[in-house]
């Protein structure tokens, strides 16, 4: 056995090295230069193991500007779908929109995001889903810092004993409480829409708060 053999470093495709090289350079901290992707996904279901992807919608933000004309959306083929998913959804199997497969998919949304902060209504499963369907592939787990707008949400009430704060709020609240529309709601583009929305309103609160910085935003 030779104890001097180095251990070859696990070869990945040129899309996953041009995606990971972006997370090289120095980070700065100043908010306004802070490119931020806000990302939703429609899946078959919940379980990360068995349910699949259907769709990914995404639109970046700089400096509490939305460029119109910078937003990403896919639909993924799949094999099978969930009756009850696809009455919130609404995407359906017959759909004329042109789908791609499940890594075609994963390189134009690495190619998207690059080394953003992404950001996403409860962005544990989002996150968790884009993981997992990379792991699929012989992929490592995303890089970028990830923000969830639900747990922002609960940084801008005011402690008090008198105020209830619940465990989670949903992004329907979200919309509600900040007056705005829902009227693409439950599409992966139309939900990040409203979550990107709901982020400019959540952060202009935050920035009222005592030391408040983006160093304090991204933690």
């Amino acid at each position: 056995m030779d104890f001097f053999k180095k251990k070859r470093k696990k070869h990945y495709p040129d899309f996953w090295l041009e995606y990971e090289a972006k997370f090289n350079k120095k980070v700065d901290y100043t908010i306004s230069e802070i490119r931020f992707v806000v990302f939703d996904t429609e899946t078959t279901g919940f379980d990360y193991d068995t349910d699949r992807i259907l769709s990914i919608g995404a639109l970046s933000m700089k400096n509490n500007s939305i460029p119109i004309n910078d937003s990403f959306e896919v639909f993924l083929y799949q094999h099978f779908y969930h009756a009850k998913n696809i009455e919130i959804h609404g995407i359906l199997q017959e759909e004329r929109q042109e789908r791609i497969t499940e890594l075609e998919a994963l390189i134009k949304f690495l190619e998207y995001i690059e080394d953003s902060v992404l950001v996403a209504h409860h962005a544990g499963f989002d996150r968790n889903m884009i993981n997992y369907a990379l792991n699929r592939h012989g992929m490592p787990n995303l890089k970028n810092k990830f923000l969830d707008t639900s747990v922002l949400y609960k940084r801008t009430l005011i402690k008090s004993p008198l105020l209830h704060v619940k465990p989670q709020y949903s992004l329907d609240e979200l919309a509600e409480k900040f007056d705005i529309s829902k009227k693409d709601r439950h599409t992966a583009l139309g939900d990040a829409y409203i979550t990107a929305i709901a982020f400019i309103k959540i952060v202009q609160r935050l920035k009222a708060k005592k030391n408040f910085s983006a160093k304090k935003l991204l933690k």
